[in-house]
């Protein structure tokens, strides 16, 4: 008899009712605590097909449910790829020429590798980046306001252990020095290879983010690197660094 009543008040599609949202909402856990980024499209067209089954079968709980969850699900692809959107804008930008064009000289360049020469040989860590189309301010925290002209002594000076001012990033905008201990995001990226640290993940990181350009010194190794759209590549002499930094700031030698 029970069991009678409970078939008639109890419909098959009750029950896909109950399993579909058990899934949707394990799904959506998933997606909002454990799933990367590479996974979360997947999830989320995953979903799309669940609605539109859930359309077919007359599934109102879970109908009703998909409705009003679509625009967190658009808020999570924003949220998640955040990074390529915010890349596909620079390169948008570029095109356009919507950014400003950064201007440097060859003696500001000079300056820059002789600071990270003496760096190098000494094993101190340092961490600089060079604005170029795209204004960073909104991709970098903590900044301490410097606003001078770039010298090889005040870049020493600035990451020399122990100094104030020593664990961050500098940033350098048109031939100036505009801050010091910036903190700046770090790649995730699993192909950076384990034995680099923070310095070269917010060196790879605000390259992935901007069209900045940025120099690491080791203070491991001593080894000098320099990183562009997301990649690092060491840099085994100086001179090869102003070469490679008077091509990318399109600066002409001798200018």
């Amino acid at each position: 008899m029970a069991l009678e009543l409970l078939k008639e008040l109890v419909s098959w599609r009750d029950l896909l009712d109950v399993v579909g949202l058990t899934l949707l909402f394990y799904a959506l856990f998933h997606v909002l605590f454990l799933a990367r980024g590479q996974h979360v499209l997947k999830i989320l067209l995953l979903l799309g097909v669940f609605w539109a089954g859930a359309q077919i079968l007359g599934l109102s709980a879970l109908s009703w449910l998909f409705e009003k969850l679509w625009i967190l699900a658009l808020f999570s692809l924003v949220v998640v790829f955040q990074p390529e959107l915010r890349h596909a804008l620079v390169r948008l930008g570029r095109r356009t020429g919507v950014f400003k064009v950064a201007e440097y000289e060859e003696r500001s360049i000079d300056r820059l590798v002789r600071a990270c020469r003496f760096m190098a040989e000494r094993q101190i860590g340092a961490l600089i980046v060079i604005e170029r189309e795209q204004n960073i301010d909104d991709l970098i925290e903590g900044c301490v306001y410097i606003d001078a002209y770039i010298s090889a002594e005040l870049l020493i000076t600035i990451f020399y252990p122990m100094t104030p001012l020593h664990d961050g990033a500098v940033v350098v905008r048109n031939d100036r020095i505009a801050y010091a201990s910036c903190v700046l995001p770090l790649s995730k990226t699993a192909q950076l290879p384990k034995k680099y640290g923070t310095r070269h993940r917010a060196a790879v990181g605000i390259t992935e983010l901007s069209d900045a350009i940025a120099i690491v010194v080791s203070e491991e190794t001593g080894e000098i690197s320099i990183a562009v759209d997301g990649v690092l590549e060491k840099v085994l002499d100086p001179e090869l660094l102003k070469d490679k930094l008077l091509s990318l700031l399109e600066v002409e030698h001798g200018a």
